[in-house]
């Protein structure tokens, strides 16, 4: 058995403390100008929804303007509006109208590359004198012409690509139109100092920061080890893998780099969130233990595996033991198959789904809901031949969904694509959801997965304790339990039922996780497989 205690909480904690996000990817999300693309005045006639959710924290995934080869993450103005996705005004407009209904707003920044496309790269490419080369990573190649070294890119290949015309080459961890910015140069570091002033001067909360840990690289530049073959060496995701990055990710400069940030942003409240893909528990709780460097990031591994409860449980533990309120929670997210398709599809996979967001939702940190999981949304089924992600169209031996299957456009009510777009057709066309998946007609069921996770969205502002007090975590096999003064979540992601320890049996059931319908609160003799429960002792 392993044991985890908290440390005793401050009277006085922070706004985000206990709150939960929601992620928005706006492309995806209300379309109102029926164009087939969504936009911000889509998002903003649709901030009542995530009010009446409950959730605290609308995070907006990039709305700057993009040539689009990554769909809004190959950044080429980092202070303005996409015109796909509206205007500045329209920006102001989410803001005022998110203050009004009591949501914060964070908005995602792209500091590890920008696009090839960018004011920056242009004059890097067509001066190789001047000011902004050292904006970005140049290398010249090794003496048979081949990249400088064995770095791969996440979209696949290497990550150099050769410039012709200086005959060096350019780094870049994702597509060669996405150029890793230099962060050794001051004037890279000052430049991202007032993309940040500007958005905190408009309103904004926090920012969730892509790619955390690939923004300083190790300057030897030298060849990260091999740690096997990959099995399919078309897939990028297996080549990445395969490599030990000591070189080209996680550095410790770049927590000097966030303690910068936040010196910046703390004379506005607003919060660091890092995309921290850092497996090792010790070196993620580095970027927010000490709290001067981020103040929470995305434990991304439980949005990653498929349902392997032993696996599962093993990694909550240690990223809550090693970094406690500095983790933010979630299963899905834009970049990953859905959760509930990842964890079996059908009832099985909502079911195994919601116990485990349920066991989260009683831990320290930032529970996060992807759009659609409020709807129990499995995958999205992209129309053939209309597949959109640069993994997939640039990888034939890729995984041919890529990253699309998360991206389909959020249903809203019954009819032609779901409410999402008055256009003919989604711009990632895909078959429409069942009438019974929608916004609409699950808030009319008063026992949908909707209502289902509106009311454990309620707990953690009912029960404040489900968060805040000094407890601790426990796990025998797979059955996790979660003990606080007045609260009690115990999870069973084991395949078989287990007896509901004694001390248990006088208190009060205040959620289930399954099955969604029961509305008793007398604490069953077992606990049933895949689920979790959540106690009150003070009542």
């Amino acid at each position: 058995m392993e044991f985890v205690k908290t440390l005793s909480e401050s009277s006085t904690l922070p706004w985000w403390r206990g709150a939960v996000g929601y992620q928005v990817y706006p492309r995806s999300f209300a379309d109102a100008n029926c164009d087939g693309v969504g936009d911000l005045p889509g998002l903003r006639s649709k901030l009542a929804h995530l009010a009446w959710l409950g959730v605290d924290v609308v995070w907006i995934s990039p709305f700057y303007p993009s040539p689009g080869r990554d769909h809004g993450y190959d950044v080429s103005d980092y202070v303005g509006i996409d015109p796909m996705m509206g205007t500045i005004e329209d920006f102001d407009g989410v803001i005022a109208d998110a203050r009004q209904l009591g949501l914060k707003v964070f908005v995602d920044i792209v500091p590890n590359h920008s696009s090839s496309d960018h004011a920056w790269f242009q004059s890097a490419l067509n001066d190789p004198t001047g000011p902004y080369r050292d904006y970005y990573i140049w290398k010249d190649p090794k003496p048979d012409g081949s990249p400088p070294n064995n770095w791969v890119s996440y979209f696949g290949g290497p990550a150099w690509t050769l410039d012709p015309t200086s005959e060096k080459y350019w780094c870049h961890l994702f597509l060669p139109e996405q150029p890793d910015l230099n962060w050794e140069n001051e004037a890279v570091r000052a430049e991202f100092d007032e993309v940040l002033r500007f958005w905190c001067e408009r309103g904004v909360d926090g920012f969730r920061i892509d790619v955390a840990q690939g923004l300083a690289k190790h300057q030897s530049f030298a060849d990260n080890p091999q740690l096997h073959d990959p099995v399919n060496p078309g897939n990028p995701v297996e080549v990445m893998a395969s490599f030990d990055h000591q070189y080209d990710l996680a550095q410790p400069e770049t927590i000097d780099i966030f303690r910068r940030w936040r010196k910046v942003v703390e004379p506005y409240g607003a919060v660091l969130l890092g995309e921290l893909g850092v497996w090792d528990p010790a070196v993620f709780a580095g970027y927010v233990a000490d709290n001067t460097a981020l103040e929470v990031a995305f434990a991304l591994e439980p949005g990653l595996l498929p349902w392997e409860p032993a696996k599962l449980v093993h990694k909550i533990s240690q990223m809550r033991e090693h970094a406690g309120t500095g983790v933010a929670w979630e299963l899905s997210n834009h970049d990953q198959h859905r959760a509930v398709s990842r964890f079996g599809g059908g009832e099985s996979g909502l079911r195994r789904t919601l116990s485990l967001m349920t066991l989260m939702f009683g831990l320290d940190g930032m529970p996060f809901l992807y759009q659609g999981e409020e709807l129990g949304l499995e995958d999205g089924a992209v129309a053939a031949g209309a597949e959109a992600d640069p993994i997939a169209l640039r990888n034939p031996d890729a995984p041919s969904e890529g990253r699309d299957v998360a991206r389909t456009a959020m249903p809203w009510e019954p009819g032609p694509n779901n409410g999402f777009t008055g256009a003919p057709e989604a711009w990632l066309p895909a078959r429409d959801r069942t009438d019974a998946e929608t916004v609409r007609v699950q808030r009319d069921q008063r026992f949908s997965t909707l209502h289902h996770y509106r009311t454990l969205v309620g707990l953690r502002k009912e029960i404040p304790g489900l968060w805040n007090a000094l407890g601790t975590v426990s796990n025998t096999g797979l059955v996790v339990r979660v003990d606080r003064p007045d609260t009690v979540v115990l999870a069973n992601l084991g395949s078989e039922a287990v007896e509901i320890p004694c001390d248990l049996t006088a208190s009060r059931v205040c959620f289930r996780s399954w099955p969604m319908h029961q509305t008793d609160d007398v604490a069953p003799a077992f606990l049933e497989p895949e689920t979790t429960l959540i106690f009150r002792r003070d009542l």
